[in-house]
Protein backbone atom coordinates (compact mmCIF):
# COMPACT_ATOMS: atom_id res chain seq x y z
CA UNK A 1 0.00 0.00 0.00
CA UNK A 2 1.09 3.56 -0.65
CA UNK A 3 0.66 6.04 2.21
CA UNK A 4 0.55 9.82 1.81
CA UNK A 5 1.15 12.37 4.54
CA UNK A 6 1.68 16.12 4.67
CA UNK A 7 1.59 19.04 7.04
CA UNK A 8 0.06 22.43 6.22
CA UNK A 9 2.96 23.37 3.93
CA UNK A 10 2.54 20.20 1.91
CA UNK A 11 -1.24 19.91 2.11
CA UNK A 12 -2.05 21.43 -1.28
CA UNK A 13 0.57 19.32 -3.09
CA UNK A 14 -0.65 16.16 -1.32
CA UNK A 15 -4.19 16.83 -2.52
CA UNK A 16 -2.92 17.23 -6.10
CA UNK A 17 -0.93 13.99 -5.83
CA UNK A 18 -4.05 12.22 -4.57
CA UNK A 19 -5.93 13.32 -7.71
CA UNK A 20 -2.97 12.25 -9.85
CA UNK A 21 -2.94 8.78 -8.25
CA UNK A 22 -6.73 8.40 -8.56
CA UNK A 23 -6.54 9.19 -12.29
CA UNK A 24 -4.04 6.34 -12.67
CA UNK A 25 -6.00 3.91 -10.52
CA UNK A 26 -3.23 3.67 -7.92
CA UNK A 27 -4.44 2.72 -4.46
CA UNK A 28 -3.27 4.83 -1.52
CA UNK A 29 -4.23 5.78 1.99
CA UNK A 30 -4.15 9.38 3.18
CA UNK A 31 -2.59 9.64 6.66
CA UNK A 32 -3.32 13.35 7.00
CA UNK A 33 -3.45 16.22 7.28
CA UNK A 34 -7.07 15.96 6.28
CA UNK A 35 -7.60 19.72 6.17
CA UNK A 36 -5.38 22.79 6.05
CA UNK A 37 -4.27 23.92 9.51
CA UNK A 38 -1.38 26.39 9.58
CA UNK A 39 -0.53 25.30 13.12
CA UNK A 40 -0.18 21.55 12.54
CA UNK A 41 3.12 19.72 12.98
CA UNK A 42 4.88 17.63 10.31
CA UNK A 43 6.09 14.86 12.68
CA UNK A 44 2.51 13.82 13.45
CA UNK A 45 1.76 12.98 9.83
CA UNK A 46 5.15 11.70 8.71
CA UNK A 47 5.27 9.35 11.71
CA UNK A 48 1.80 7.95 10.94
CA UNK A 49 2.82 7.14 7.37
CA UNK A 50 6.21 5.75 8.38
CA UNK A 51 4.64 3.40 10.95
CA UNK A 52 2.43 1.99 8.20
CA UNK A 53 5.45 1.44 5.95
CA UNK A 54 7.27 -0.31 8.79
CA UNK A 55 4.42 -2.82 9.17
CA UNK A 56 5.61 -4.33 5.88
CA UNK A 57 8.68 -2.41 4.77
CA UNK A 58 9.20 -4.55 1.66
CA UNK A 59 5.72 -3.88 0.26
CA UNK A 60 4.45 -0.62 1.77
CA UNK A 61 5.65 2.77 0.59
CA UNK A 62 5.11 6.39 1.54
CA UNK A 63 5.25 9.87 0.14
CA UNK A 64 5.65 12.47 2.88
CA UNK A 65 5.50 16.18 2.21
CA UNK A 66 6.32 19.40 4.03
CA UNK A 67 7.71 22.76 2.93
CA UNK A 68 11.35 21.72 2.64
CA UNK A 69 10.89 17.95 2.78
CA UNK A 70 13.58 17.85 5.45
CA UNK A 71 11.42 17.58 8.56
CA UNK A 72 9.26 14.77 7.21
CA UNK A 73 12.29 12.86 5.92
CA UNK A 74 14.04 13.10 9.30
CA UNK A 75 10.88 11.92 11.05
CA UNK A 76 10.23 9.03 8.66
CA UNK A 77 13.84 7.87 8.91
CA UNK A 78 13.52 7.53 12.69
CA UNK A 79 11.20 4.54 12.17
CA UNK A 80 13.11 1.26 11.88
CA UNK A 81 12.78 -0.26 8.43
CA UNK A 82 11.84 3.00 6.74
CA UNK A 83 14.29 4.44 4.22
CA UNK A 84 13.12 7.88 3.16
CA UNK A 85 14.95 9.95 0.56
CA UNK A 86 14.46 13.67 0.04
CA UNK A 87 13.75 14.12 -3.67
CA UNK A 88 13.44 17.47 -5.45
CA UNK A 89 13.72 16.63 -9.14
CA UNK A 90 13.51 13.79 -11.65
CA UNK A 91 17.23 13.16 -11.84
CA UNK A 92 17.50 12.77 -8.08
CA UNK A 93 14.46 10.45 -8.15
CA UNK A 94 16.22 8.23 -10.70
CA UNK A 95 19.45 8.21 -8.71
CA UNK A 96 17.60 7.32 -5.53
CA UNK A 97 16.12 4.22 -7.16
CA UNK A 98 19.35 3.17 -8.83
CA UNK A 99 21.85 3.99 -6.08
CA UNK A 100 19.91 3.64 -2.86
CA UNK A 101 18.25 0.25 -3.21
CA UNK A 102 14.79 1.59 -4.08
CA UNK A 103 13.89 3.24 -0.74
CA UNK A 104 10.38 2.68 0.56
CA UNK A 105 9.60 6.35 1.15
CA UNK A 106 10.28 9.70 -0.42
CA UNK A 107 9.97 13.21 0.96
CA UNK A 108 8.89 16.06 -1.28
CA UNK A 109 9.67 19.77 -0.68
CA UNK A 110 6.36 21.44 -1.53
CA UNK A 111 7.83 24.94 -1.29
CA UNK A 112 10.44 24.18 -3.96
CA UNK A 113 8.77 22.04 -6.62
CA UNK A 114 5.65 22.43 -8.73
CA UNK A 115 3.01 19.76 -9.19
CA UNK A 116 4.31 18.69 -12.63
CA UNK A 117 7.73 17.93 -11.16
CA UNK A 118 6.12 16.19 -8.19
CA UNK A 119 4.04 13.98 -10.51
CA UNK A 120 7.15 13.01 -12.50
CA UNK A 121 8.98 12.17 -9.26
CA UNK A 122 6.05 10.08 -8.03
CA UNK A 123 5.98 8.18 -11.33
CA UNK A 124 9.69 7.35 -10.97
CA UNK A 125 9.25 6.37 -7.32
CA UNK A 126 6.36 4.03 -8.10
CA UNK A 127 8.31 2.35 -10.92
CA UNK A 128 11.55 1.32 -9.22
CA UNK A 129 14.56 0.91 -11.40
CA UNK A 130 14.30 -2.21 -13.53
CA UNK A 131 18.04 -2.27 -13.94
CA UNK A 132 20.09 -4.47 -11.70
CA UNK A 133 21.41 -2.49 -8.76
CA UNK A 134 25.20 -2.66 -8.92
CA UNK A 135 26.93 -4.63 -6.17
CA UNK A 136 28.68 -1.55 -4.78
CA UNK A 137 25.31 0.14 -4.14
CA UNK A 138 23.85 -3.01 -2.56
CA UNK A 139 26.96 -3.27 -0.37
CA UNK A 140 26.61 0.34 0.73
CA UNK A 141 22.94 -0.05 1.54
CA UNK A 142 23.77 -3.20 3.50
CA UNK A 143 26.01 -1.03 5.65
CA UNK A 144 23.10 1.34 6.24
CA UNK A 145 21.05 -1.60 7.51
CA UNK A 146 23.92 -2.60 9.80
CA UNK A 147 24.02 0.88 11.27
CA UNK A 148 20.28 0.73 11.85
CA UNK A 149 20.57 -2.56 13.74
CA UNK A 150 23.26 -1.34 16.16
CA UNK A 151 22.20 -0.57 19.70
CA UNK A 152 23.76 2.66 20.89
Amino acid sequence: MLYLAADHAGFELKEKIKAFLKERGIAFEDMGAYSYDKDDDYPDFAYSAAKKVAENSDENRAIVICGSGIGVSITANKVKGVYCALVWNREVAKRVSEHNNNPNAIALPASYIDSAEAFAIVDIFLKPSSSLIPERHRRRFGKVREVESEII
